[in-house]
């Protein structure tokens, strides 16, 4: 018998986005499947002032605590308010900045958003998203050795989310649907800089998610063949055709979160560098 679900009060204070505490937090509460976060978000918290206000709103809804605040002063505050009103609290980066200190030898330099600075790297990232965009499905074929990765599969294989997650860590990623009857470009055929994935699922899954989608996004198809699992089972042999002859590695995203597909993805892009 399944127990009914509770909730609780997550509160995540960060000092920059929150992106780190998001997923943190997340990642513990998956484990409570019979509990479920209500996330609040405090980003750019910097100062005594906007601690305060915080501890204003947390005091209406307790809960726990976890933050990422790199100025110690704040901090203390931050766990001194906890322990005044009983609440756990967690720095979320305090352990692992003691362990780097402790390899490393010297402290950190303790500076606010300095994952998120105007670096190489981050403008790495704009330019892969870009390009992503614009190489989104089938768009622009002609210079597929531009792209890092070359996502191909038929209708609804989660290859644009998966596309944009890749291009959001630095990786130009292109995606190209695959039809019955209608060939791959040439130009991905002779591609020799990208690693060409396959992205392939269980025709129950893509019927699923099919139905769910609006038909009219889906010209290419007649309505009673684009969620019939015959036909999706035809459309899947021919897509596993393609990348068997040309070698591409394909990668089941049935059971999948994009994150997973994009690790996998990423594992292969290792091997065959």
């Amino acid at each position: 018998m399944n127990k009914p679900q509770s909730f609780f009060h997550l509160h995540l204070i960060s000092d920059a986005t929150g992106e780190t505490l998001l997923a943190a937090g997340r990642a513990a509460s998956a484990q409570y499947k019979d509990a479920r976060a209500i996330e609040h978000i405090y980003p750019l918290i910097r100062t005594e002032k906007q601690v305060t206000k915080v501890f204003e709103d947390i005091e209406e809804e307790p809960g726990i605590i976890l933050y990422t605040v790199v100025d110690q002063k704040l901090a203390r505050g931050i766990d001194e308010r906890c322990a005044a009103m009983g609440l756990p609290c967690v720095s979320v980066l305090e352990p692992v900045l003691t362990v780097f200190q402790s390899y490393l030898g010297t402290p950190a330099g303790r500076r606010v958003g300095a994952q998120h600075v105007l670096d190489a790297e981050y403008f790495r990232r704009i330019d892969a998203l870009n390009f992503t965009m614009e190489h989104d499905d089938g768009q622009l074929p002609a210079n597929m050795d531009d792209a890092d990765i070359v996502l191909v599969g038929i209708s609804r294989t989660s290859k644009t989310p998966t596309s944009i997650y890749l291009a959001n860590r630095g990786i130009k990623t292109a995606n190209i649907p695959i039809v019955i009857g209608v060939p791959v470009p040439e130009s991905l055929v002779n591609a020799t800089k990208p690693l060409i994935v396959g992205l392939i699922a269980t025709a129950e899954r893509i019927s699923q998610v099919r139905q769910n989608r609006i038909l009219g996004n889906t010209s290419a198809y007649e309505p009673t063949d684009y969620v019939d699992r015959a036909a999706i089972n035809e459309e899947l042999a021919y897509a596993r055709q393609i990348c068997t002859r040309h070698g591409w590695p394909m990668i089941d995203v049935s059971r999948r979160s994009i994150e997973e597909t994009a690790a996998a993805i990423v594992a292969l892009r290792g091997k065959t560098r």
